[in-house]
């Protein structure tokens, strides 16, 4: 508005200059001109001319009044929505540091509190025998593990957001099967279905690798103890699809939507400790396959089946 008011300044001033000029030009021409003129006539002139003048100066003030007052709405409307356009992924950013911060810090909090509790019980107990300490010193070193386990996978999520993956051919059937070794005991209830061609996608194999074994480790967990875990590997055109299918509990209409959300569980896996996560295995997986330009979609129906399919880019082997 500084700039447009300056402006407008600038072409009332020059524009009220000119005409003054014109009207001068105007006078010494017609004053030249004419041999016989009183003077009635140069006060008649110069009446007209002042009133033209201030006609002029009224009429080039309104329009420029208005003009930028039109500027002034059209420019503040646009900035508040691209202002609001703008800050708006900040917002979301800093929404969902926030809930993280909140979820993280209360995971944190809750076998931290299993500890003290179990200690102060402990160094209240004058009498506490060999056998009681030794399953508190169990009890304990079990929520340490659940406290590695969780800072581990901060991390992991952490360096999947923040680093840049070192990108190469890797052999996803390889990957697979792999991923589906680490499973060991687990890896027996595991049916894979391949194609004897080799199918090669750009990406780093860890993180590839790290993805599968998210995505396999919830299917066995969720799934009936002797119930069969499906893994397909196939191709049409140049993509690549991958889908797992068990059987199972499923997964609420209602919860699918938040399902890749951090820390967030459904209440069927929230009740049951057994198989309880902490609801980071999905959002990590999530941020892997965005790092590869590729798609993860879960369907579900309660009672009965849940399938993730993964699709990525497939790139010509030689």
């Amino acid at each position: 508005m500084l700039i447009s008011v300056l402006f407008s300044s600038i072409i009332y001033q020059t524009s009220m200059n000119e005409l003054n000029t014109r009207f001068d030009s105007f006078y010494s021409q017609i004053e030249t001109s004419m041999t016989n003129y009183t003077v009635d006539n140069i006060v008649e002139f110069n009446s007209f001319r002042d009133s033209q003048l201030l006609k002029s100066q009224a009429n080039l003030f309104v329009v420029l009044f208005y003009t930028n007052l039109v500027i002034l709405v059209a420019a503040g409307l646009s900035s508040y929505f691209l202002a609001r356009r703008s800050l708006k992924p900040i917002e979301q950013s800093h929404e969902v540091q926030s809930r993280f911060t909140s979820d993280a810090s209360h995971e944190l909090r809750t076998p931290l509190a299993v500890m003290k509790s179990e200690l102060e019980v402990a160094l209240r107990d004058k009498n506490i025998s060999q056998a009681e300490m030794r399953e508190l010193l169990e009890s304990n070193l079990e929520e340490v593990n659940r406290l590695s386990e969780l800072s581990t996978m901060l991390l992991q999520l952490s360096r999947s957001e923040l680093s840049e993956l070192d990108m190469e051919p890797i052999d996803m059937v390889r990957v697979v099967e792999k991923s589906i070794q680490r499973q060991k005991i687990a890896a027996k209830r595991i049916v894979l279905e391949k194609t004897d061609v080799k199918i090669y996608v750009e990406g780093n194999e860890s993180s590839i690798g790290e993805l599968f074994t998210i995505i396999i480790d919830n299917a066995l967990r969720y799934s009936p103890s002797k119930s069969k875990v499906q893994v397909q590997v196939r191709t049409k055109g140049n993509c690549v699809t991958i889908g797992i299918v068990n059987d199972g509990q499923g997964i609420a209409p209602e919860d699918l939507p938040h399902i890749f959300d951090r820390f967030y569980r459904g209440e069927k896996s929230r009740t049951s400790q057994k198989e309880s996560g902490y609801g980071l295995g999905l959002s990590l997986a999530k941020n892997i396959v965005e790092l590869h330009n590729g798609s993860i979609k879960i369907d579900s129906v309660v009672g009965t089946t849940t399938s993730v399919t993964l699709q990525f880019e497939r790139i010509p082997t030689e």
